[in-house]
């Protein structure tokens, strides 16, 4: 099934192009209609979910996310077009992948379960990036359904997991072109980013799609979000992290 929506967000991906406005009666009716949607785009586009970003507005708020087309998912170095982006934010986060399969199932992994299926931990800049021609100001459950504004994500070299990683507040620099584009506090409004996971085993997995570890799974901003209004390089280090580089031309 492909709703219009879907239809038209796909469609919309694929050209670079942006929806103009969008009719009451076309915003999702509630997180279970934009969920639907995200996974109509990923099958209207021929793509496989080659990992996922996940996030929170704060430290026990909710948690939402989106998967992400492995077609959008690049390897550190990624060079990409700034003009494809209609609208286009960089942040960097921390992202994980698991070292065993999470296999769809009828009842929920447990946190304990979740949290010892972590293999590696690495460094991501996502590029944030709408088909809404009115975005931000567009509708949340609009916006979910696009894949929660997600344009790419560029991806560092993981390492070994290991519990002592301060995930709270690690030390990190984010810089476009060699200035720094960090405000404030790093910090992610999620606070540790590992309790996110087990939402996503289980909002998966009850839903019949497996969880693997070629997938990554980005948890949300420690910078904000930069806007670079030119091309140029990103470049992001999170210590005891590999870094991790975008450059757009």
């Amino acid at each position: 099934m492909t709703t219009s929506l879907s239809r038209q967000l796909a469609d919309a991906r694929r050209d670079h192009t942006t929806l103009d406005s969008l009719p009451p009666e076309m915003i999702p009716a509630d997180a279970g209609a934009a969920y639907a949607i995200q996974h109509e785009i990923l099958a209207a586009s021929g793509a496989r979910p080659g990992g996922w970003k996940i996030g929170a507005k704060s430290d026990s708020g909710p948690i939402q996310g989106a998967p992400l087309p492995h077609v959008d998912v690049h390897a550190d170095g990624a060079r990409l077009p700034r003009n494809v982006f209609k609208t286009l934010g960089l942040e960097l986060e921390v992202a994980f992948r698991f070292k065993r399969d999470f296999e769809p199932a009828t009842t929920p992994y447990s946190e304990s379960e979740v949290l010892a299926g972590i293999g590696s931990i690495g460094a991501t800049i996502e590029i944030v990036s709408s088909r809404y021609a009115q975005w931000p100001a567009v509708d949340k459950l609009a916006q979910l359904a696009d894949l929660q504004n997600n344009g790419a994500l560029v991806v560092g070299e993981f390492t070994a997991y290991h519990e002592e990683f301060p995930f709270v507040a690690p030390a990190l620099r984010f810089s476009f072109d060699g200035q720094d584009v960090v405000e404030g506090t790093p910090a992610n409004p999620a606070g540790d980013p590992r309790r996110l996971l087990t939402w996503l085993v289980n909002h998966a997995t009850l839903r019949g799609i497996a969880i693997t570890p070629d997938m990554v799974v980005t948890t949300g901003s420690y910078t904000g979000m930069f806007f670079p209004q030119r091309a140029g390089t990103a470049s992001g280090r999170i210590e005891g992290l590999a870094p991790v580089t975008l450059t757009l031309y």
